[in-house]
This record gives C-alpha cells, structure tokens and sequence, in this order.
C-alpha cells in the first residue's frame, strides 16, 4: 500500500490531497484521519460499507461539511482556509453527481443541464442550448431535452445529472453512488461514461461506490474506509491482493468474516470512542 500523503500543500499534478480528515457529529467521531492523494487525469474510487464515513467525505470536499480536524487541499487551494467567494471560484473548477441526480422536477431535462452555463457564464442563450445538446449527447440522451424527469428512467435521470456535472467542462466530478439503484446494463453504461470522461478529456474524478464490479474496473486508486478510517489505500491490484482480512471479506462480499452482520448501536459507539482513544494514546 502507499505511504500516507504528507501534510503540506500538493504539488501541481495532485490535483486533491486530503491528510487527517476529522469529522464529528454530536461528539461522535464519523472519521478519523483519512488520507489520500486525488492525481491529475485519475479515478479514485472511495469504497466502505455503509457509515463507513465514505458519503461524509464526499460532502467535506465539495464543501457541504465543515472538518473538526485535518486538512484538505483543492487544486492546490486549502479549502478551510478559502473564503466563500475564493471556494465558489473552486465550485466553477468541478462538478457533482449526487445518487439520486438531484435534478429538478418542475424543469426539463434541457433546463436542468443548462442551469450551472446560466448561473455561471455569460453566454448566450442560444450558445447555451447548443451545448445543453453536446452535454447531452455525450451521455446518449440526444432528443431527451424536452422532456421532464418524471418522464425518464432513473438511469435516464443519473445521465442527465452527470450531463450537468460536466456542463461548464470542470477539471474533477464527484460521483455518489453512481450505480446505486441501476440495474447492471445501466450500470456498465455510467462505468463507460466515467472512463470516456477521463480518456476523452481528461478529467480526474472521485467516486464513491460500494459496487465493486464498477470499482474495479474504473479505479486507478482505491481507498477502503472502515469505521471512519482508511484501513486499505493503493492501486485496485494492491487492494485485491490485500491480506486484511475485513479488506477482502468486503471485496469478495462474503457474508462471515470480521464485519459483524449485526451491530448494536451500544457497541458500534463504543467502537468508534475506542478508535478515538487509540489515536489519543498514539500522540
């Protein structure tokens, strides 16, 4: 596995560097100093079953939650130091796809795709339709504009929001769960447009998945969360030939191992203070 990252700022080609992430909710502690690097023109994939603290650093990159601890830095800016005009600027520089798409329901498919090219160029209108279009044939939906949400599957629906997350041609897109609720046909086609994302422009993305066929077979790196902490990080070979034995029971989806299927609330708080009390004792 590689090395952690150091906690200094990245040098040009690491386009994200997360070191000792902290959050806290209530006094609980959901992670607890995960790291890792985000290279330029690469997929990272973060995998974890669920509470796992995955979903919360997604939500701390984008800038939805604020850190307790530790320090992020996004194209080469610190985001807890950067002022909410300097971190809009960064908005500008990467999209989002959430699970559910997060699309409008009171607009069309065309609208949704051209809201962020409103909101944030000066173009004009009819240049802006033109690229609602493009946007929309890259991930095959061409003819789709007029029609409302509610009129299109959910893997229609998940196209349309990456279609959004790619309007203004950012430099990173974070993925949420990509594949949740597709069938597997749907599935391979997000898969595909990931990588023709990556190949075809160059643009690096962060994934957060717990479909390890499509983390597999989209991942340049992977990181493994386990109770708000990085218990794997490396090349997916790295991870597949892993000898934690929490890391491979999870990979290979096997029901009996060290992940207990059934966890009291009691105990899984007691766990998570008990992590906290070994990095205490550790410093």
């Amino acid at each position: 596995m590689n090395a952690p990252v150091p906690n200094e700022p990245p040098p040009e080609d690491i386009i994200l560097r997360a070191h000792g992430l902290v959050k806290e909710f209530d006094g609980r502690r959901v992670l607890d100093g995960v790291s890792f690097d985000v290279k330029r023109g690469e997929v990272l994939v973060i995998m974890g079953g669920s509470g796992c603290g995955k979903s919360t650093t997604l939500r701390i990159l984008i800038g939805l939650e604020k850190l307790n601890g530790g320090r992020a830095w996004l194209f080469g800016k610190e985001i807890s130091q950067a002022s909410e005009k300097e971190f809009n600027a960064l908005r500008r520089r990467f999209g989002v796809l959430f699970q559910s798409g997060a699309l409008f329901n009171s607009m069309t498919v065309g609208e949704n795709v051209a809201l962020p090219l409103q909101q944030h160029s000066d173009l004009d209108e009819n240049i802006i339709q033109i690229m609602v279009r493009m946007k929309l044939e890259m991930v095959g939906l061409t003819g789709f504009e007029h029609l409302k949400p509610s009129e299109i599957s959910g893997g229609m629906k998940k196209r349309v929001g990456l279609a959004r997350a790619i309007a203004l041609d950012p430099e990173l897109v974070f993925y949420d769960e990509p594949s949740a609720g597709l069938d597997p046909v749907v599935s391979a086609v997000i898969d595909e447009l990931i990588l023709d994302l990556k190949n075809k422009m160059g643009i690096t993305s962060v994934v957060v998945t717990h479909h390890m066929d499509s983390a597999f077979k989209i991942a340049d790196k992977m990181v493994y969360l386990y109770q708000g902490r990085v218990l794997a990080y490396g090349t997916p070979d790295e991870i597949r030939n892993s000898d934690d034995p929490i890391v491979q029971q999870f990979i290979r989806g096997e029901p009996d191992g060290p992940i207990p299927l059934k966890t009291s609330r009691d105990v899984y708080l007691q766990t998570l203070a008990g992590f906290a009390d070994e990095r205490i004792d550790k410093t």
